[in-house]
């Protein structure tokens, strides 16, 4: 759909006034405009140089869903979220299908009294002020068109917030599925969060597709860190292996508080995740890890943004890919320290594997240093499989063929032990064996 096609879909949605709040009307239309003024990026757009979004501009998508309206989840029940979940996980769970809040597949037992988590819809209907203050707030539509878009178009998300001094036992777990009903549809599900002094959660944010629809997930995560709280944000993209995907995850971090993400993508024919935070205030520390996974002629994507504007800041990132068949992935991190931000300790790696002759990776690990009392690295390595590790596997009577999975997985599993939910960890754990090494994934539940 052109850019036209998608200010004719806004100019329909503006026009039901129950829809959007009185305050967040004159924001959206901004998001509007300013994404018509953007528009789709091309390939001359630096951030955009090795990844075409050709595919997701030419197509017509129709919009999921909109605020209210009945539940539709008669063919979906909690067994066919099983292969989703994580084993042996009972912990609070939000679903959404087809980008509408599903309560009845949904649960919140385990959350301490004082923790708000709703769906977005029912938030923005009850006009929370915690709501109010940070929504909108931290995305940066002004660069991003896809943030923009989704800004001016989003019906239902997550609103999580945590007061001062709590902390979340339990991880919980935003899971947004596509099956067959949301073929050639698009959502745009967005969520914040809001993490008060000293607040501590772990959240999980899956999308998957159930069956092989073809559909378009542009979706936006803001999250505010108060001074001293923890949040432990984990992002699992498994969309339909024909499905286009871009997401964008932003943080803002007050003093001393402490942001770990880790993203994990197997899924979708297109996919891009923009991770962006800023380190606002003395003490604070970031851990940004990943892992992708792609074959055939998947094309995957990842962004990372670090900015660094106080004094006595951490970040910390490893991400690693491993393509086979003719598979495409792309890793541009940047990480931007200000002149303010002295004693900075910056540490930013990419590591990439190739399984096939076909398989490529463009890889682009970036600096920009303003301050001269700091300590950062950075470092990128694309490669083989190991012929000496293999061949004194094979020495040891492997296969060669398993000798070769061995290696794959543990290529793996040295950035997924970064994970701090054994649970999570596990689950992934199983995917990439199922993926590369052919053992089945563990079963949920």
């Amino acid at each position: 759909m052109s850019v036209q096609g998608y200010v004719e879909a806004f100019e329909r949605f503006a026009r039901d006034g129950g829809r959007t709040p009185a305050w967040l009307a004159p924001i959206r239309r901004a998001a509007m405009d300013r994404f018509q003024a953007l528009g789709f990026p091309t390939r001359h757009d630096e951030d955009w140089h090795f990844t075409s979004a050709a595919p997701i501009a030419e197509a017509d998508f129709t919009p999921l869903a909109g605020l209210g309206g009945p539940e539709t989840v008669a063919d979906v029940s909690s067994a066919d979220l099983e292969p989703f979940t994580f084993r042996g996980a009972e912990w609070p769970r939000l679903v959404f299908l087809n980008g509408r809040f599903a309560a009845s597949l949904s649960s919140t037992v385990g959350l301490p009294a004082r923790v708000r988590v709703a769906s977005l819809a029912d938030a923005l209907a009850n006009d929370t002020p915690e709501l109010r203050r940070h929504l909108t707030t931290i995305a940066d539509t002004e660069r991003n068109a896809f943030a923009a878009l989704n800004t001016a178009l989003f019906t239902d998300g997550v609103f999580l917030h945590v007061p001062a001094g709590v902390s979340v036992e339990l991880p919980i777990h935003l899971l947004f599925l596509t099956d067959a009903e949301g073929a050639r549809g698009v959502a745009y599900p967005r969520i914040l969060v809001v993490a008060d002094a000293h607040a501590q959660a772990t959240l999980i944010e899956s999308y998957v597709g159930l069956g092989d629809p073809s559909y378009f997930t542009d979706s936006v995560a803001e999250l505010s860190l108060g001074d001293g709280s923890r949040i432990a944000h984990i992002r699992v993209q498994r969309e339909s292996q024909r499905a286009f995907h871009v997401g964008l995850s932003q943080a803002r971090q007050a003093r001393d508080s402490h942001y770990a993400s880790f993203s994990f993508a197997t899924g979708a024919s297109l996919s891009r995740a923009n991770i962006y935070t800023d380190l606002a205030a003395p003490g604070a520390e970031v851990t940004l890890d990943g892992l992708y996974l792609a074959d055939d002629a998947q094309h995957v994507d990842h962004q990372t943004r670090i900015v660094h504007r106080a004094p006595n800041c951490a970040s910390h990132e490893v991400y690693k890919g491993i393509l086979d068949g003719a598979a495409h992935g792309v890793f541009n991190g940047k990480v931007y320290v200000h002149p303010e931000a002295q004693k900075t300790d910056g540490k930013q790696t990419n590591n990439n594997l190739l399984l096939s002759t076909d398989a490529q990776v463009d890889t682009k690990p970036q600096l920009e240093i303003f301050a001269d009392d700091v300590k950062c690295t950075h470092g990128a390595t694309v490669g083989r499989l190991d012929e000496v590790a293999l061949f004194y596997l094979k020495s040891r009577g492997l296969a060669a063929e398993e000798a070769r999975t061995l290696l794959t997985y543990a290529f793996a599993a040295d950035v997924l032990q970064r994970i701090a939910t054994p649970a999570v960890r596990e689950t992934l754990e199983s995917l990439v064996r199922e993926r590369f090494v052919g053992v089945p994934a563990l079963a949920a539940g």
